[in-house]
């Protein structure tokens, strides 16, 4: 069984710490729900897990099966099995689905001569129309077919890890249903791990959550079972925060989403 070890993280931006000591295991095959208000550090813990620039981190460790993630640059992190669900899912001119694939593939070392195929197959599974698999990455496509894309390409590239920051934004019901669907799926087909960050439950309606985790100013303060996030939609975050609290939190990161 693989996992995903997160212990003791802090992390920073522009010198000013975001994240302050978080701790979490994900085991293959387990959906971990994070929530929280605005400004609480969600989105942060997603790009200091992919490693993504203008982040440091000041103490803790993040391990997959005991590799050291944080001393791995950004592809290696992809290669050892980790892949990010982007809130905002960027275009990437010049260079074709299938292309990106084969080399994500390649340089897993992985069979890269059913690439084609296995497009085919997840874009209809998801919902994906065929004529927007020519177009290169994400270009020209809305928002709901920049997550059904992303969410195939998961299913392409079968990390063992995935980390999906507010998947549920910018989706409507179907794109949402279907998106949610197939990764649940993938928790039993190839054990996929899912570290699922979201403001509402209507993701964690499809996609079933073995733990819901609460983050409040950089901290996750409680976990629970599923029914937490219930909880969460008739008495929000007053237990934990006072009401000033999420927009002093949300100025100290310049780098988050203010809806994160």
């Amino acid at each position: 069984m693989a996992e995903l070890r997160i212990e003791g993280l802090t992390a920073e931006v522009a010198g000013r710490e975001i994240l302050h000591g978080i701790d979490l295991v994900v085991g293959s095959g387990e959906v971990h729900a994070v929530m929280g208000p605005n400004g609480s550090g969600k989105s942060t813990l997603s790009h200091v897990l992919m490693g993504k620039p203008g982040y440091t981190v000041t103490g803790g460790s993040v391990t997959l099966d005991g590799v050291d993630l944080l001393a791995l640059p950004t592809w290696q992190r992809a290669q050892a099995g980790l892949f990010l669900a982007m809130q905002y899912p960027v275009e990437v001119p010049g260079v074709s689905l299938e292309d990106l694939l084969t080399e994500a593939l390649a340089g897993a070392g992985r069979d890269v001569s059913l690439v084609h195929t296995a497009v085919a197959d997840e874009a209809e599974r998801i919902g994906l129309a065929t004529r927007l698999l020519d177009r290169p990455v994400n270009v020209d496509l809305s928002g709901g077919e920049k997550k059904r894309n992303e969410t195939m390409q998961l299913a392409v590239l079968r990390p063992r890890f995935a980390i999906l920051d507010e998947l549920d934004s910018g989706l409507d019901v179907d794109a949402l249903r279907s998106c949610a669907r197939r990764i649940e799926a993938a928790t039993t087909e190839f054990d996929l791990g899912v570290l699922a960050i979201t403001h509402y439950t209507r993701l964690l309606d499809e996609l079933k959550p073995d733990v819901v985790h609460i983050l409040v100013k950089g901290r996750i303060v409680e976990s629970g079972g599923p029914e937490m996030a219930d909880a969460l939609e008739t008495t929000g975050y007053a237990a934990w925060v006072t009401e000033d609290e999420p927009a002093a939190a949300a100025e100290a990161d310049p780098f988050a989403d203010p809806f994160a």
